[in-house]
This record gives structure tokens, sequence and C-alpha cells, in this order.
């Protein structure tokens, strides 16, 4: 059966790891997955997780399934820091295997439901989203979103675009810190978004895999909150690998809001049945510490603290990174970079550049230009903008 079998393509980005180990220059620099660096160019585990865990062990409790939704307390844990401390009867929330098992079971719950209804991206999007849901079974289709131009978002043609979508398809938004491009909607665009998706019976799925590397925890929830206020039914798909530091755990949330408490109920009925034919429950731990951490006021306040530190350190690293770049004589006008939010910056690179960056300087990113910027540090800063100086 596998004779004739040929090798399928890598990875884009995680591909790019592969190859990155496999390099033997010992000034290497991965800047193309997704994971945060401290300044000493290490992952950490937070303080305020380990402590989380610490406690989880003195408690032991049994290793017994999850119900096929997941905790109640995690469930509530997600809500309350993603929509604040406002009414959730009207919303559902069930436990994924990371936020990309959350977009996955989102996906198998609208093709199975509504397999009439297609999935609009942002173009560009994070170069999982299309895989993920077509995996699913959806069909796809893209809305305007950036403008290389100005490095900024295209919000007229991106409201044009969205006001041609037919009403029962789904539209994928990012809740902040927007990957690739790092370029978010202003909260009066926000509500214009909300506006117009209400007006036409469009309903949001938000990708809200970064909270807090932005601009705040509430800051960064801001638009979403204004969108859930407006539209009666939404998704919301929640990651805790970045602001947790829990990658390799796997924990996210998919959140569901209805028009009414019964068909909230209704949806959580289905939700259920989707995860019992995938992975039939989810994994327990990453989500006891998020919830031990969420639950408890001292591990919250040292955990926020932990998530404040994150976030200077990269919007501090943006600022340096375009400091460095002038310094060097660079004509391109990168201060964009300052304005971007998350761990991503849409460069405007081209594939030849970020082949040459590969080639002669051992720095790998993303083809499409994409840098993250939250792999950056004050050791290797002076080193990539001599490299990207010199391709340019």
């Amino acid at each position: 059966m596998f004779e004739n079998l040929e090798a399928a393509p890598p990875d884009p980005i995680l591909g790019l790891t592969a190859a990155f180990k496999e390099d033997a220059n010992p000034d290497k620099l991965n800047l193309g997955v997704g994971v945060y660096c401290d300044g000493d160019g290490k992952t950490p585990v937070l303080a305020s997780v380990l402590e989380a865990e610490r406690r989880l062990l003195e408690r032991g409790d049994s290793k017994t399934y999850l119900p096929i939704d997941g905790s109640p307390e995690y469930g509530e844990a997600v809500r309350q820091l993603v929509f604040g401390s406002g009414n959730n009867a009207r919303r559902v929330t069930v436990q994924g295997p990371g936020g990309t098992g959350a977009l996955r079971v989102a996906g198998d719950f609208l093709h199975q439901l509504y397999p009439g209804a297609r999935l609009w991206l942002s173009a560009p999007t994070w170069a999982n989203h299309p895989k993920v849901f077509a995996a699913a079974g959806l069909e796809t289709a893209e809305y305007p979103y950036f403008e290389a131009a100005t490095n900024g978002l295209d919000f007229d043609r991106m409201l044009a675009g969205l006001e041609a979508v037919p009403a029962g398809d789904v539209v994928l938004l990012h809740g902040c810190c927007h990957n690739p491009t790092g370029v978010d909607p202003s909260a009066d665009q926000w509500r214009r978004l909300a506006e117009v998706l209400a007006e036409r019976r469009i309903i949001p799925l938000v990708d809200f895999a970064y909270q807090g590397l932005g601009d705040g925890l509430d800051a960064d929830a801001a638009g979403l909150r204004v969108l859930c206020d407006l539209v009666p039914e939404c998704l919301v798909a929640s990651s805790f690998s970045k602001n947790f530091g829990l990658y390799k755990e796997r924990v996210g949330a998919l959140t569901v809001q209805a028009a009414s408490a019964a068909a909230a109920a209704a949806v959580l009925s289905h939700l259920k049945v989707c995860i019992r034919t995938n992975f039939s429950n989810p994994p327990a731990h990453g989500s006891a510490i998020v919830t031990t951490v969420l639950q408890d006021g001292q591990l919250r306040q040292q955990w926020e603290a932990e998530v404040a530190a994150m976030r200077e350190r990269i919007n501090g690293m943006r600022r340096t990174f375009v400091a460095r770049l002038a310094e060097r004589g660079v004509a391109r006008d990168f201060s964009f970079i300052e304005r971007q939010r998350g761990m991503f910056s849409f460069s405007g690179l081209s594939a030849d550049q970020v082949a040459r960056l590969r080639q002669e300087y051992s720095i790998y990113i993303v083809g499409s230009g994409r840098i993250n910027v939250a792999g950056i540090t004050d050791r290797s800063v002076d080193r990539l903008c001599d490299a990207i100086a010199a391709v340019l």
C-alpha cells in the first residue's frame, strides 16, 4: 500500500525548524516558528505556571478522563478571561488540544451542521488556517486585509469585501496581534466590522491566540468584546500556548455564543459529538494549570505581571529593531514595525531576500517575510540587522 507513496511537503513554518536544527552554523538564528524567547534566547517556564504545577502535584488528583467538553471550571475561567465579568449565560466552552485543535472542532461543527457555509479568511492569514479548515471539509475564500504599500490595514477594501459575503457564511477574524502581519483594526473599526457582520447575518469566528501580548489582557480583548456585544452568534478559539508559555501542553478552548441559553445548550451537544468522534476528550494537565492560576488571586497577579513583561520585551525589541536598521543606513522605512503588535512582523522582505538570509547568514524566517520579533534578542539584533541591510 505504501510502496509508491511520495513524501508530503514539509510544513512551511515547522519545516523551517527541522532545517534550522540541521544547520551547522553556530550563529544560526530561528525567527520562523512562533515561540517567545526571553533576553537570553530561551523559552522560559513562567513562575506562576511552576507554582501551579507544584500545587497540582501535591493535590494528587485522579488521572481519570475529563468530560468530553473538558473541565467546567476551566470553561468558566476561559469565558471570564475572554469576555470579562459580563453575562455568559448564552455562551458554552469546550476544551481543545491547543488553539489549533479548537479551530478544528469549530471547522468540524460548521461543516457537519452547515455544509453549505463558506469560511472567509483574511489575505494574508496564518499559513495553517486554510489547511485546518480544508481538512474539516470547509470551502474557504479570502477577503482583503493587508495593504503592502502602507504596511497597514486596508480597511475600506476589507469592509467592501465583507459586505459582499453572503448571509450564513463565516468570517474568521484575528482577535488581536494579527498573524502574520501584526496589524489590527482600531476600536472604531472593530465596531464598524461588528455592525456589518450583524446587518448581513454573517457569523464571526475569532482566532484569539495572543491575548495580553499586544497592549494588555483587556485591551487586546476590547475589539472582540464589542463584536460579541453586537452580533447574536459567534465562535471564539482561544489558545494559552503563548500567554502561559504552555506550548507543548496543547491548551486551547472553543467558546460559542448563541442567541439564547437554550440554543447554546443545543450547540454544546453537537460540539460534544464532534469531539467524541475526533479526540474523544481533552488532555487535563495544561487546562488544570490555567484554571489554578486564573482562580487564585496571588497566582493571577503574578501571571499578569509575567505577561506584561513578555509584552514589554516584544514591543521594546520592535523599537530596537527599527532603530538599528536605521543606524545601518537602510533606506527603506521600517517604522511600521513599531506600530505592529504581537509576536510577528510582516517585514516586506521578498522570497529571494528571505532565501539569501537563510543561505548566506543562517537566519531562518518564513517565506512570506514574517519575522518572529519575540525571538530576537539584544545579542542577535545587530547580526540580524546587518544581514537584512546586506540583502536589501
